[in-house]
Order: C-alpha cells, then sequence, then structure tokens
C-alpha cells in the first residue's frame, strides 16, 4: 500500500475522533486534543497551552518508514525529542498497534484501537464545580471534616462517640466507594484490550482476566474420575449443608462434628441519615460561605487595586504640569 494511501486513511480515522476526545503520548502521558486535520498536517495542542503545533506529513511518512523496516516493532525511545505525539496518532490507524508495556510501535494484521485515546474527556478546568449525586460524596466529605476536627493517630485518646462516627462513617464511604469501583471498572472493560495499561494522572490500570471453576454435575464428575480408576471415597468431602442437617433429627451437639473458635467484632448497627444530612448540610453551607467571601476579598482587592492606580495616575499628572 502506497503512502498516500495510508496517510489517508489516517486522517479519515482522525476526523472521526470526538471533538472532546483527549490523546495521550505514549511515555510522558501528556494530555494534547488535535485542533484540525488539513492535507499536508494536524494540528495539535497540549491542554492547558494555546499553542497549536502541526505534525507534518513528512514526519508521519518517515515513522511510516521506520516501523516498516522493525521487525519487532519501532522502539518509541528512538524517537526524537517533542515527536510523542506522532506514534499516538500513527496508532490510531488499525494497520498499527501501539504496545505501551514494550513501548513500542508495530504493525499489526487484527484492526485494533489506540489504548492513549479517551473520548470521554471532560475538561475538568473549565466551567465550575458540581455537585455529585452520589453516596460516597457525602459521605467521603462528612468522613474529611470528622478526620479535621479529630486526630485519628490518637485513636486511644478520643471519646467512644467521636470513634462511633469515625466507624459508621468509614464503613459507608467503603461501602459506597466499592459500589462505585465496580461501576467506573464496568466502563473501563469496555475501554481496555490486549493487556495494556493505559495511565491517568494518579496512576494506571490494565485488563486481565481470571478463571472461575465450578464442578459440573457430581454424577457425571464420578462416573469420569472412576473410569480412569480413581475412586470416589478419593474426592467426596462432607457437605456442611448435609451435615446441619442431620445434626436437626440427632441427639449429637454441633461441637461434637465442629471445631468451633469465637472472635469478637464490631458491626455497624444503625445509620443516622437524618443526623448526617443536617451535618452535610452544614458543611455545604459553610463552603458555600468561604466562596463568597473569597470573591468579596477579590473585589475588595480589585477596589483597592484600582484606587491605587488612580492615585498612582494622579501624582504622573501632577509632576508632568508641574514641569
Amino acid at each position: 500500500m502506497s503512502f498516500s494511501a495510508t496517510w489517508h486513511n489516517l486522517l479519515d480515522n482522525v476526523e472521526e475522533l470526538p471533538p472532546n476526545a483527549t490523546l495521550l503520548t505514549p511515555i510522558l502521558n501528556k494530555p494534547f486534543r488535535v485542533e484540525d486535520v488539513q492535507e499536508p498536517r494536524i494540528l495539535i495542542s497540549y491542554q492547558q497551552d494555546e499553542e497549536t503545533i502541526p505534525l507534518k506529513r513528512e514526519q508521519f511518512e518517515t515513522l511510516f518508514q521506520r516501523v516498516e523496516e522493525a521487525h519487532e516493532g519501532f522502539n518509541l525511545d528512538k524517537l526524537p525529542s517533542g515527536a510523542e505525539p506522532y506514534a499516538t496518532v500513527v496508532s490510531l490507524h488499525p494497520r498499527f498497534e501501539l504496545d505501551e508495556r514494550e513501548e513500542v510501535l508495530a504493525e499489526s494484521d487484527t484492526p485494533t484501537s489506540s489504548p492513549l485515546v479517551d473520548t470521554h474527556n471532560v475538561d475538568s478546568d473549565k466551567g465550575g464545580r458540581e455537585e455529585p449525586d452520589i453516596s460516597v460524596y457525602s459521605d467521603a466529605l462528612l468522613l474529611i471534616d470528622a478526620l479535621e476536627r479529630h486526630n485519628p493517630t490518637d485513636l486511644e485518646g478520643l471519646d467512644t462517640s467521636v470513634l462511633v462516627n469515625l466507624y459508621t462513617l468509614l464503613s459507608d464511604v467503603q461501602r459506597n466507594a466499592n459500589d462505585l469501583r465496580q461501576d467506573v471498572r464496568s466502563v473501563l472493560l469496555e475501554r481496555l484490550h490486549h493487556d495494556q495499561p493505559v495511565s491517568g494522572q494518579y496512576g494506571s490500570v490494565q485488563r486481565t482476566s481470571r478463571r472461575n471453576r465450578s464442578l459440573r454435575n457430581e454424577d457425571e464428575v464420578l462416573q469420569k474420575l472412576e473410569a480412569e480408576g480413581i475412586g470416589r471415597e478419593r474426592v467426596t468431602s462432607v457437605d456442611t449443608n448435609k451435615v446441619d442437617e442431620a445434626l436437626e433429627v440427632t441427639e449429637l451437639a454441633e461441637s461434637d462434628v465442629y471445631d468451633i473458635e469465637e472472635s469478637e467484632y464490631v458491626r455497624k448497627a444503625d445509620v443516622d441519615e437524618e443526623e448526617k444530612e443536617t451535618r452535610l448540610q452544614g458543611l455545604k453551607d459553610q463552603l458555600a460561605a468561604t466562596n463568597e467571601d473569597t470573591d468579596a476579598l477579590q473585589e475588595e482587592i480589585e477596589e483597592l487595586e484600582q484606587r491605587i492606580d488612580d492615585l498612582t495616575s494622579f501624582d504622573t499628572g501632577s509632576s508632568f504640569q508641574s514641569k
């Protein structure tokens, strides 16, 4: 296939990216976006940077040639300084695959998607923050408040009521955070592939798999094992459910057939949702008041700066006239 055909195929794939798609460089994981697609080049810009950077067609052609010449894939550490975005964009071509673990860009016989594209990214730096309507957010806010008001490094010195509050909030945060984690995991599974780690600001994740086994019908399993000379007594064991049923119709005590070991633990018995909501609203009001105070202070600063500018301007004008 000529490079011209490959180039136009790449341009088509780049143009199909959603407007909010964020791409990452393969080594430094710097986020950038495609600003425009033109015949001789692709224009990109890094986040928080207004400068537009052109990725030129000639440089893409050189990179394509290097990948084709490398039998085990082109090593990304051979990229010139500032050329990482080229590798990311090339990985959008279905015939090329970027392996972040091995840090190579290689040709692929199977069409693949790039692991360095996030089509669901939301720029959190634009616009104000909004309070998410999820339980873990409210519980985490209450927990942070409790941790700030009490010293968690000295648990022995805390009152029992404080420990109860901490335990309750920690339990709620753990449960709700785990529910949210599972929801996030379900969405991530649809975006990760080929066991390649994908990095974010705070860490990286990768798709993996595990084997879960369950025995088939008991008679079928025993027949197959007996056919191979394995007696059923070697693989059968006592069923606790059947033992419990037998205890109910015999005079045997539970301790006659079980080794029993007791342990003590704390269990959350109840949650005062009304009190939590009251405290949560108080925290939200405090945050809102803090924001208002900050805005008022900023206005006072700006007004003071304006008065200083006016005075400076007046003094300068008076001096000029006196001369």
